[in-house]
C-alpha cells in the first residue's frame, strides 16, 4: 500500500511494502519486500532498504554530508546506503549517504550515522548515538544511549558500549587542522566492553575482551583481557 499523499519517484517497491503520509522516495531508491515506511520519512537516491524493514517517523536516509565551510577535513562519500534485512530505524535517525548496515541492526530513536560509516550484522545503536565519518563497527556490538562514536575509529564484534561514553580522535583540539593520518580515533578489540561515562582518548587500544570502568579516562592502551579503572585509567586486575 502506498499513500495518495506519499511522493514515490522510485519504481523499486517490494511486494507488501507500506508507505505511509508524507514519505518521500527519489527516483533510484530501492525498498524491498514487506517493509513498513511510516510517515515523513524521505529515503534519497541510491539507497537500498532490504526486506521487513521499519523504518519510523521522520528518519532521513541518503542525507548528503555539507561541511559548509565550517568542516576542516575532506568530505568523502559514495552517494549510496545500503540497508539490510529486518532492520527497524526509530524516529528522527538520519543515515548519511556512503552508509552500510548490515542485517537485523536496531537504529534507536535521533541516532546518527555519518558518512563512510559500516555496522555489522545485529547490532545496535541506541537512542541519540553519534557514530562519525569512516568508522567501523564489527557484528553483534551495542551502542547505548548518549554515546559519541568518533571518526575514524575501529570497533571489533561483541563489543558492549554503556551510556554517555565519549571518544575523541585530535589530541591537538583541532588546533593544527586536518591532518590526513594524525586524526585517529581508539580502536576497540571484539569482545570489549566500557563503562558508562567513560573518555577514550585519540588512537588508544583496547584489547580483546578487556574492560574500562565506568567514569575512567583512558590515555594509554589496554592490553587485552585486562580490567582498567580510575583517572587516567590503571589495570586493577585481569578479567
Amino acid at each position: 500500500m502506498i499513500s495518495d499523499h506519499a511522493v514515490v519517484r522510485s519504481e523499486q517497491i517490494g511486494e507488501g511494502t507500506t508507505i505511509r503520509e508524507f514519505v518521500v522516495v527519489e527516483a533510484g531508491a530501492s525498498i524491498g519486500r514487506d517493509c513498513v515506511i511510516h510517515p515523513h520519512v524521505v529515503i534519497g537516491s541510491g539507497v537500498s532498504i532490504g526486506d521487513r524493514v521499519e523504518i519510523f517517523p521522520g528518519t532521513v536516509v541518503g542525507k548528503p554530508p555539507n561541511g559548509a565551510n565550517a568542516v576542516a577535513r575532506p568530505i568523502e562519500y559514495d552517494r549510496v546506503v545500503s540497508i539490510g534485512d529486518d532492520c527497524s530505524l526509530g524516529p528522527n535517525a538520519v543515515v548519511f549517504y556512503g552508509v552500510k548496515i548490515g542485517r537485523g541492526c536496531l537504529i534507536g530513536d535521533g541516532a546518527s550515522i555519518r558518512e563512510e560509516c559500516t555496522v555489522g550484522d545485529q547490532c545496535l545503536i541506541s537512542r541519540y548515538v553519534t557514530v562519525n565519518y569512516n568508522t567501523s563497527i564489527g557484528d553483534r556490538t551495542k551502542i547505548m544511549d548518549l554515546t559519541h562514536i568518533t571518526g575514524n575509529m575501529t570497533i571489533g564484534n561483541d563489543v558492549f558500549i554503556s551510556v554517555l561514553v565519549a571518544t575523541t580522535n585530535d589530541n591537538a583540539l583541532g588546533a593544527r587542522g586536518y591532518e590526513e593520518g594524525q586524526i585517529i580515533g581508539p580502536t576497540i578489540g571484539d569482545g570489549a566492553m566500557i563503562g558508562s561515562g567513560a573518555h577514550l582518548q585519540p588512537g588508544v587500544v583496547i584489547g580483546n575482551g578487556a574492560v574500562v570502568g565506568s567514569g575512567s579516562v583512558v590515555t594509554r592502551d589496554v592490553e587485552a583481557r585486562k580490567v582498567v579503572m580510575g583517572v587516567p585509567a590503571r589495570v586493577v586486575r585481569d578479567v
